[in-house]
């Protein structure tokens, strides 16, 4: 493959094989709902990455003629054969965390106490908003043999939430501690 590939192009390339012939819009909607929790990127690129994909003749798109003249994507041979060899390989790249809360937590020696104790509260919040979420689907689709692959990455994602929720509070019981020592 001349063209480099992105992990965006690889999110569009598994979704469309996913789901089958899909439209822009739905492939928003279909990621805002699965990969999206865990692989946050602009929806802009949902819009231009399948046209570019079509380019390198990974997508096929068809058009409606007339209405809304929606274009509907679908995954080539080619394309399969891209997202499966992408798949064989094996990654070795570091787990990516962008936190703005870790960050703030870093930069905390310029904070008052007070604003890193409602940062704690705040993402306990958060977390246990999220944790639900993620029970929630768990048990809509346990019984699903038919998505149970899917559902591995979310086993994934309730494990890092809930080691974040502890994390902060501890934290925040630590904060409290301190504040009540002074």
């Amino acid at each position: 493959m001349a063209a480099k590939l992105t992990p965006t192009s690889y999110v569009v390339l598994g979704m469309v094989a996913m789901r089958g012939a899909t439209t822009s819009y739905d492939l928003k909607r279909a990621i805002g709902h699965s990969v999206g929790y865990f692989w946050p990127f602009p929806h802009a690129q949902l819009y231009s990455e399948p046209k570019r994909l079509v380019e390198l003749g990974l997508l096929s798109v068809s058009s409606e003629q007339d209405g809304r003249r929606r274009q509907t994507y679908t995954v080539t041979d080619v394309g399969m054969k891209e997202l499966r060899s992408w798949l064989a390989e094996p990654t070795k790249e570091q787990m990516q965390v962008r936190d703005i809360a870790e960050m703030k937590l870093f930069f905390g020696e310029f904070a008052e106490p007070d604003d890193l104790l409602a940062l704690a509260r705040a993402q306990i919040g958060q977390h246990r908003e999220r944790i639900a979420t993620y029970e929630d689907i768990r048990q809509r689709f346990a019984d699903r043999e038919d998505i149970a692959a899917r559902m591995v990455p979310l086993r994934l994602g309730l494990e890092m939430e809930l080691a974040a929720l502890r994390f902060w509070e501890e934290y925040e019981r630590e904060q409290t501690q301190t504040r009540s020592c002074h």
